[in-house]
């Protein structure tokens, strides 16, 4: 199998944010950027096999004025802090941080700011330093498996090599290739004392007398610090400094030292943005001491429509001959553990089962002992826990392999260790350890009650795997004995607890693809937790740390090699934003209470925010920039006056102007309060700057993974009347767009020439006098001036900008046209419509961009036809994901839907379900399932309802809706309105082709409103 890439706007963002740094930096010619290399003194270099000729970057012309402009404009953007000067460090003149959460691609985004800065700039030469060895082998292996796919963006490959004082000849190619080179080093082959690493600094005679360092620094590389927060010792910053460095781009998700910041993607914009995994939790918490009482464990609690609650309880039981064994029996109310037992006298008084509560998954005994899902009590050993957290991790694994196997996704789960022989005991006859032991005997178990289910394709996978294949050891590998060993392990400095073993890396690496296909047994892997920075394979859904709590570890690394979006068996990501949570969703299996689990986990989140703001007031606002449709746009003094007084007057901040649960709340429901007319317009933008400021209430919900509430499907799904809508809605299509080119430029060039407006680049020119009272006080504030007058003037004149734009290529990229077709449509523009572009080049692409995909999108809407295809949806549809939902805040029980309970996404479908559920003309409806999907030119598009009406009660019987807090076309996005439009073809069509099987569909914000449509 192979992994697949696509351009995703999120990461274009972070590249863009790095080359729009150097606008007006003009692109080398080879005579600049050639030169000598240095031939050696021990060595004639006519005996060499490469040429005298070198290829260096080319400097950096840019003043420290239009550097710091460019990075101002880029952080104004994005609306970071502004920085009020280069942060010049003794390494280089330019240092640049991007920030990026875990799982987010940051590497890959590097790779590509490779590629772009060298088709822009012409630099050539990089140097990916990284902390680790485990760091420095992924790069490795993301710069060989995203070739092809650059190749295709780029027309060309990096040659990229692993440092190595041993062979030095790499150095050479490296210096002497015109093309982009790329060197990958970690911080211990240039700063640390052993005989090897002190190489790169002398004079050796296999390398003809030079100094490598001297050859790789003659190339005045870009320097890339991967993790750059391992590397902050004094002594590795002074080693740094011998690379002489055209510049240093810093790549993390927590940097501890901040510069020139200039692109952020934190842990909250990732989770937002639905960029990586949702995390979940289960937690064992060990309640009492050892010997006090009767061992017992709470594994969950199961409801069924037919029966009472049933608790699922691990305890001890004697066995015929006298031996005692722990079991795991279903409990119900009344049960004695005493006589479940065998009479074992630990249980002997008031073991009895008095409760079973499903709302709170708590199981009570008339002694007054009481279990929470999770808990563990009486003599629970090390090994007991352990044992423990391998059920639930197996549980947790088949919970999400039976929901995503019918969508062609192999789920792994990650046990790790803190010895080899726990898992691979070679003085055993059977070379298992413990937890192999222990896991085999855990899975045959679980194993058993699975293949009891209905014969699936599903079942029919599990028993075609064999238990002992389907796990497996990756670990290091003794040379002499070819046996797995324990790693060596750094015991000192930032990769503390980190091997440097290469071997067992490779092996990871080399096995990532191949562990993500269904064809191979693999499932459940364990290896050393010294190895952890090796694994992040997409597809592990499930992690279980098998050691105890290490407190240089944080539980953002812990989850972190598992964060990363899954892909399917065609290398395809699952990152549809309609399902991407459904599907992605890690599970974490500690060895701690779920409670403090999530409170050490929002702590460290909590604290890798710290960089954003925490307080909404008007100084906040003032200056920030909103992107609108007419560009971009700064708050104005009264704008942020006007935000804070509406913050204020709806009880969205406290006193200190901390953003409120209340808001939070508010804006999931979909029922903030208006905004005041002025910023109206802005209304999308203005939100997106609040939600800028950091608060608690913002900080991932992490659920607690063995308590969600069931939906099952209910009687309503068996109707008649159900089986009918979905009979007539069950219709798949194809489409097809079939119309002129030549249509789609007059409309372009005729709206182009009415609306396109650019904006004139401007700049601001303030006055200012020094105070009469200047103290020093007043100096350290920085308020001896006071400015007296500002004044914004517009440059209209032509700007011969130093950045040659290829202007139809970008209008291609953003349009998806051909080049020939946007060379017809600028060919036809007005002669002072098409003027603007000087004035503002960057104003015009965006703009002209934006006015033809509008147009597009109309002559889309009128030529648009589907045809209908033999396929349908299977009823799976409706069970997929419904699991691995969160119900807890569902509301009622429903009497007219299909599941018992629905998630309502806003105050408006909340309202809408309500009305509808106690509507006597609906028979049946049902919130359509996330996998019943419309093709779109735009998308996939997946309506809300699906309603059956009481025959005769209105005119139409069957109904599907989509239900918007606006009916306002003004107030739904470009795509949104482009899908409505392109569904209500689908359903004409499909109607006229199935007649008289009709299926009235339509937007309402109300349960009134579609009564006034279907009446």
């Amino acid at each position: 199998m192979k992994l697949k890439f696509k351009t995703q706007a999120y990461q274009t963002a972070a590249v863009q944010a790095v080359v729009d740094c150097f606008k007006g930096q003009l692109p080398a010619s080879s005579e600049a950027i050639s030169y000598r290399i240095d031939p050696g003194k021990a060595k004639a270099k006519t005996d060499s096999l490469f040429s005298d000729a070198g290829f260096k970057n080319a400097d950096l012309v840019l003043s420290d004025t239009a550097l710091l402009d460019n990075i101002q404009q880029v952080q104004r953007a994005q609306n970071l802090p502004v920085s009020d000067a280069l942060a010049k460090t003794k390494i280089a003149r330019v240092n640049l941080d991007v920030e990026m959460e875990t799982g987010t691609g940051k590497t890959y985004c590097y790779i590509k700011t490779i590629f772009e800065l060298n088709q822009q700039y012409g630099w050539s030469k990089f140097i990916i330093v990284v902390p680790s060895i485990a760091i420095r082998e992924g790069v490795a292996k993301s710069l060989e498996i995203t070739a092809e796919h650059f190749l295709q963006s780029y027309q060309k490959k990096a040659r990229f090599f692993i440092y190595n004082s041993k062979q030095l000849h790499h150095l050479e190619s490296f210096s002497s290739d015109a093309g982009i080179n790329v060197m990958v080093i970690n911080v211990q082959a240039f700063n640390a004392t052993g005989k090897d690493n002190r190489r790169i600094y002398e004079e050796l005679d296999d390398f003809q007398s030079r100094r490598p360092i001297d050859v790789i620094s003659a190339n005045r590389p870009i320097l890339i610090l991967d993790e750059p927060q391992k590397m902050e010792g004094g002594k590795t910053l002074d080693s740094l400094v011998n690379f002489k460095p055209l510049m240093v781009l810093r790549y993390s998700a927590t940097h501890k030292t901040t510069h020139n910041k200039i692109h952020r993607l934190d842990a909250l914009d990732a989770y937002n943005q639905k960029l990586v995994k949702k995390i979940a939790v289960r937690g064992i918490a060990v309640k009492g001491l050892a010997g006090t009482a009767g061992y017992l464990y709470l594994q969950s609690i199961e409801i069924s429509s037919k029966k009472p609650p049933e608790a699922r309880v691990e305890f001890e039981q004697r066995l015929a001959g006298g031996n005692i064994k722990r079991v795991v029996r279903k409990l119900g109310k009344g049960d004695n553990l005493f006589e479940l037992s065998n009479e074992l006298d630990q249980y002997r008084n008031g073991f009895i089962v008095s409760d079973i509560n499903a709302n709170t998954d708590t199981l009570s005994f008339t002694n007054g002992v009481e279990l929470t899902v999770g808990d563990a009590t009486g003599d629970v050993t090390e090994a007991a826990l352990r044992r423990i957290q391998i059920r639930e991790a197996i549980k947790a694994h088949f919970d999400k392999e039976q929901v995503l196997f019918q969508q062609g996704i192999k789920v792994l789960t990650l046990f790790f260790i803190d010895e080899v022989v726990k898992y691979r005991d070679y003085s055993a006859d059977d070379e298992k350890g413990e937890y192999a032991r222990m896991f085999e005997e855990e899975y045959e178990l679980y194993l058993n009650e699975m293949l009891d289910l209905d014969e699936t394709p599903y079942i029919k996978y599990l028993r075609g795997i064999n238990v002992g294949k389907t796990h497996s050891g990756y670990f290091s590998i003794d040379k002499k004995s070819k046996r797995l060993a324990d790693p060596t392990v750094a015991k000192r400095g930032e990769n503390a607890g980190q091997s440097d073993d290469v071997d067992a890396y490779d092996l990871i690496l080399k096995d990532k693809e191949r562990l993500l296909s269904l064809n191979e047994p693999v499932r459940f892997i364990f290896s050393h937790s010294a190895l952890r920075e090796g694994w992040d394979n997409p597809n592990v859904f499930v992690i279980c740390t098998l050691k105890h709590s290490d407190n240089t570890i944080s539980r953002r690394q812990e989850v972190g090699r598992g964060l990363r979006l899954s892909v399917n068996q065609n290398g395809d990501r699952m990152d549809h934003p309609a399902t991407v949570h459904d599907v992605n969703v890690l599970t974490v299996v500690a060895s701690e209470s779920y409670k403090d689990f999530v409170a050490a986990l929002q702590k460290d989140i909590s604290e890798s925010l710290s960089a954003r703001p925490r307080v909404a007031d008007k100084a906040y606002f003032t200056g920030k920039t909103l992107y609108t449709a007419e560009g971009l746009v700064t708050v104005s003094d009264d704008q942020a006056t006007d935000i804070e007084f509406y913050l204020i007057q709806n009880g969205y901040v406290d006193r200190k102007r901390s953003i409120t649960g209340k808001y939070h709340q508010a804006k999931k429901e979909g029922a903030l309060a208006e905004l005041p007319e002025e910023l109206l317009p802005h209304a999308e933008q203005v939100f997106q700057l609040i939600d800028s400021v950091f608060s608690e209430n913002q900080l991932p919900d992490i659920g607690d993974d063995r308590k969600p509430k069931k939906n099952p499907l209910n009687d309503n799904f068996e109707k008649q009347e159900f089986k009918e809508l979905w009979a007539r809605i069950n219709r798949k299509a194809a489409y097809s767009v079939d119309f002129d080119s030549d249509e789609l430029v007059q409309k372009a060039v005729k709206e182009l020439d009415a609306s396109l407006r650019v904006t004139p680049l401007q700049y601001t020119i303030q006055a200012g006098e020094q105070t009469d009272d200047v103290t020093a006080d007043v100096l350290k504030r920085g308020d001896g001036f006071k400015i007296s007058e500002t004044a914004i003037e517009y440059n209209k004149q032509s700007i011969h900008s130093a950045v040659k734009y290829d202007l139809i290529g970008k209008l291609a990229e953003g349009t998806q046209l051909t080049r020939r077709t946007v060379a017809e449509i600028l060919k036809g523009v007005n002669v002072a419509v098409f003027a603007q572009f000087k004035t503002n080049p960057e104003s015009f692409i965006s703009e002209a961009t934006r006015l033809i995909n509008e147009q597009k999108a109309t002559v889309i809407i009128e030529h648009l036809t589907y045809d209908a295809v033999e396929d349908k949806f299977d009823l799976d549809i409706f069970t997929a994901g419904q699991a691995k939902q969160d119900f807890s805040k569902a509301g009622d029980k429903l009497q007219r839907h299909i599941y018992d309970y629905v998630v309502t996404d806003s105050n408006v479908e909340r309202a809408f379900v309500t009305e509808l559920d106690s509507a006597i003309e609906v028979v049946v409806y049902a919130k359509l399932p996330r996998g019943f999907l419309i093709p779109t030119p735009v998308g996939d598009y997946n309506p809300d309802w699906a309603i059956s009406f009481k025959e005769g009660a209105v005119k139409h019987i069957y109904f599907v809706a989509e239900t918007k807090g606006s009916m306002s076309s003004m107030d739904l996005r470009e795509i949104e309105k482009t899908k409505i439009q392109c569904a209500r073809k689908f359903f004409e069509q499909m109607n006229r082709r199935f007649a008289p099987e009709n299926v009235q569909y339509d937007v309402v914000d109300s349960f009134g409103k579609l009564m006034e449509v279907v009446r």
